[in-house]
């Protein structure tokens, strides 16, 4: 029997948003009319239900996340995430031949599965580039909706971007720039020598001790060991099937610790934020001791995911700080927030030599139906401190912003003394003409420190 599917070939382009239009992350599209809305943190869903032939038709807006390199790694790690570990389909699926819209790759796929006994159809498309991914899911059980799909993505358009590899420093004035947080990129940085801080451990007030080891960071309370990984590039490889992830991580961040094990489960979570754990019985290599290890990254859309191990006598002992293996999305904060141990305080001396923060981004805007530029804003900042003996220091920000052809430019410096408050606060004697206080901490990752001021990283160069 001759396969019938619904297939759009989605021509998307980019254009100022104009009304009736809602905005989600980097998508902007017309919602269709008298659908039921849901909304959670990484989708926007519109569902429409015939209860009378029982049919149904969902669009699903997914929150962008940071490309894999290439449309097509985007697209194979979209379809398995959001396709095949959802809808489980039997058949093979149609995929349409990669298409570009002014910089934006597109791969569509169509398949269909069982959903109650009866045929349904899933949709994906998936857009890649300026190293962000983004996709569109509709699942359907009868053509009486292609109308409405077909209305839904004619209205799509895309914001156009470049996503920023360092947290921005803060604007001058009213110009201040959202922050953008994730993994540090600035170079070039200076390796750091750990007997040169002040401060290698931090009592937390909860109990909790941290520790800067050469790999992760050590965080313990009583006989209970957490080990905050640092970034792995072997262990972070990306792979399209999240057990094998797991897996090779397990085998190049835990396993080469101990001699043996048993009881071993390994339960990835696929959801849009996925869940990694594993878990078994261990024997250290270096104590001889019979430990439970469990292994856990969530990986969050921002990318900044990183994985945590934790060490306990058993797994009764593991379950009862942490709490226990569950399928769900929610429920696991007791785990994530121990990535927050990573925090060490500062000293005057540790400040010693320039630090800088630098950020850069544009957003571009073309017209979706006739393809003309409707132009495009840029922003880029630099922040440094330079902190000199005596407690000196210099400070200087430079911003430049605004539509191209009409950028605008603006600088800010001074100098004056600065003093530790408190190990964990900064004070400047002038910026913009006044003191100012700064939250300050610093956190590790092998080989560098990145100091942290008022929730922006910076990192220290030659």
């Amino acid at each position: 029997m001759k396969k019938t599917y619904v297939f759009f070939v989605l021509c998307l382009s980019f254009t100022n948003l104009f009304a009736q239009k809602e905005t989600f992350d980097i998508i902007a599209y017309s919602p269709p009319a008298e659908w039921k809305k849901e909304v959670t943190e990484n989708i926007i869903s519109y569902t429409k239900i015939n209860n009378k032939n029982k049919s149904w038709c969902r669009i699903g807006i997914v929150k962008s996340t940071i490309s894999k390199g290439n449309i097509e790694a985007d697209f194979e790690s979209e379809w398995q995430d959001l396709i095949i570990r959802n809808y489980n389909p039997t058949e093979v699926p149609i995929m349409n031949e990669v298409h570009e819209t002014d910089g934006w790759k597109v791969k569509e796929g169509v398949v269909k599965f069982k959903f109650n006994n009866t045929d349904a159809q899933a949709m994906l498309t998936t857009i890649s580039g300026f190293n962000r991914c983004a996709s569109i899911i509709i699942t359907l059980n009868n053509q009486e909706y292609v109308c409405d799909i077909d209305t839904f993505l004619r209205s799509v358009e895309f914001k156009k971007m470049e996503i920023a590899t360092q947290t921005p420093a803060t604007g001058i004035g009213s110009d201040a720039v959202s922050k953008i947080p994730e993994e540090i990129k600035t170079t070039p940085a200076r390796q750091t020598d750990e007997k040169s801080f002040a401060y290698s451990t931090t009592n937390f007030d909860d109990g909790w001790v941290a520790t800067v080891k050469d790999d992760w960071v050590q965080v313990a309370k009583g006989a209970t060991i957490v080990l905050i990984h640092y970034p792995n590039k072997q262990a972070d490889a990306y792979n399209s099937v999240l057990m094998d992830g797991l897996k090779n991580a397990w085998n190049v961040l835990v396993a080469p610790k101990y001699i043996s094990g048993s009881n071993f489960e390994f339960k990835p979570l696929t959801n849009w934020e996925p869940i990694e754990f594993a878990e078994a019985d261990m024997v250290e290599k270096s104590s001889g001791r019979q430990v439970h290890v469990v292994l856990f990254k969530k990986d969050y859309n921002s990318g900044a995911g990183k994985y945590i191990e934790f060490i306990t006598a058993d797994k009764k002992l593991f379950e009862q700080e942490f709490g226990a293996y569950h399928e769900g999305s929610s429920g696991w904060e007791k785990m994530e927030n121990m990535a927050s141990y990573n925090k060490f305080a500062v000293a005057a001396s540790d400040l010693s030599g320039k630090w800088t923060n630098d950020f850069s981004g544009a957003i571009q805007y073309v017209n979706a139906y006739t393809g003309a530029d409707a132009g495009m804003n840029t922003h880029a900042s630099n922040e440094n401190f330079h902190f000199g003996p005596g407690n000196t220091y210099q400070w200087d920000l430079g911003v430049a912003s605004g539509a191209v052809g009409n950028i605008k430019f603006q600088s800010v410096k001074s100098s004056g003394d600065f003093s530790v408050v408190s190990n964990w606060q900064v004070k400047l004697s002038d910026i913009e003409g006044k003191p100012r206080i700064y939250d300050a901490y610093f956190s590790c990752i092998k080989g560098l420190r990145i100091l942290w001021l008022d929730n922006r990283s910076f990192a220290k160069v030659e």
